[in-house]
Order: C-alpha cells, then sequence, then structure tokens
C-alpha cells in the first residue's frame, strides 16, 4: 500500500470497523471527479445523501462545500452532478434509469413514491413514478430470482399496483444496455399511452379503482 497527499491540508480520515483509515467519503467523491463517468458520480452524489434507514452519509451542502473549497474538475462535472444528484435513491441503476428517462425528453419521475389505496392506506412504496399519469417504472435487477418466496411476493406487489390503475413498467438488465433505448421506449409509450405528450403536461386524475 502507497499513500498519496492530494491535498495541502489537514486529513479527513475515517476509521472502518477493522482500524483501517479511508478517506472522508465527501473529499473522496470529489477525487472521483478525476476518473469518473458523470453518471457514476451522480449516483455516488445520490447514495451519500440518502437516507438508507440510517443517517445520510453526507448532506448536499457538505458537497457543494467541498467543491466550492477545492475547486470542482473537468468542466464543472461536479456542481452539474449535484443539480441531477436527488435524495432517497436507493441503487445506482435506479439513478441511470432516471437520468435516461430525463434525457430523453421524459419528465422527472418522482423517486420511491409511496402508493395509497382509496382508504389512504400505504400499499407500495415505487421506485420512480409518475402521478400525474399512474406510471411506475422500475429497475429488476432480478436479485431474488433463485428465492421463490421472494419473486412470489413480488409478483403479488406488481398485482396490487396494476389493480389500482398504474401502469407498472418493469425494465429489466437487458433493457439497460446500450444507450438504454429499450428502457426508455418502454416507459414512453406507457406515458404515451396515459395521455402525456412531449410539451404537453396533462394531468390525468388519480383514481384508486
Amino acid at each position: 500500500m502507497i499513500g498519496h497527499r492530494l491535498q495541502l491540508r489537514e486529513p479527513a480520515t475515517l476509521l472502518l470497523p477493522n482500524g483501517l483509515p479511508i478517506e472522508h467519503p465527501v473529499r473522496a467523491w470529489r477525487q472521483t471527479a478525476t476518473l469518473w463517468p458523470f453518471i457514476d458520480l451522480v449516483a455516488s452524489a445520490d447514495f451519500l445523501v440518502s437516507d438508507r434507514g440510517r443517517r445520510p452519509i453526507a448532506s448536499f451542502d457538505e458537497l457543494r462545500a467541498e467543491v466550492d473549497a477545492m475547486g470542482d474538475m473537468r468542466g464543472g462535472i461536479l456542481r452539474k452532478a449535484l443539480v441531477r444528484a436527488r435524495g432517497g435513491v436507493r441503487s445506482p441503476r435506479e439513478t441511470r434509469l432516471r437520468l435516461l428517462l430525463v434525457d430523453a425528453g421524459l419528465p422527472e419521475p418522482e423517486i420511491n413514491w409511496t402508493l395509497r389505496d382509496h382508504r389512504g392506506s400505504g400499499v407500495a412504496e415505487l421506485d420512480l413514478a409518475y402521478p400525474r399519469w399512474r406510471v411506475a417504472p422500475e429497475y429488476d435487477g432480478r436479485v431474488h430470482a433463485d428465492d421463490a418466496r421472494q419473486f412470489a411476493k413480488d409478483a403479488d406487489r406488481w398485482d396490487l399496483i396494476r389493480s389500482l390503475g398504474w401502469d407498472h413498467v418493469r425494465i429489466l438488465n437487458h433493457h439497460m444496455r446500450g444507450r438504454g433505448d429499450l428502457a426508455v421506449a418502454k416507459v414512453r409509450d406507457a406515458l404515451t399511452r396515459a395521455g402525456w405528450r412531449p410539451g404537453h403536461a396533462q394531468r390525468v386524475p388519480l383514481s384508486f379503482a
């Protein structure tokens, strides 16, 4: 292991449970901008600011302050990444899907939106959601493909989402390959069926029927 001094200021290291010191995540995020592509910088910012059942690792203010203190890189890529970052994201593939949809000219979806029944009870948390059009795109990594119980639970959840009048759009890994054209087409088709048109934010009344 060879150490490198990257900046002339006091170190801000954290200790892992095994006692190994590591760079503070906020500083490490800025340093990765020398190598990582834009989408990975957005995904990592999403990860740092999101609450996954515990306190977020960092805040947007802390990430912005680090860029202000040490400078941006590669044409302002870090500030651009912060503009596109969102809290509450659960996975890098979810980040990529969201960016693909928005960059293709589709509306920006809500993140981890709670779907409720006619009584107001929460019945499902949707990774990405278009409440106006009742369209729910979700990336399905099939991490539980070999778990029959988990698959059955997921299938029941999909049926419940559809029973409440939503178009549940499952995005699989092969839909995301290359430029993600297949994923974008599936979501665009669902939005179009629901009444969405480019440049026309027609509101479709919510219905629980």
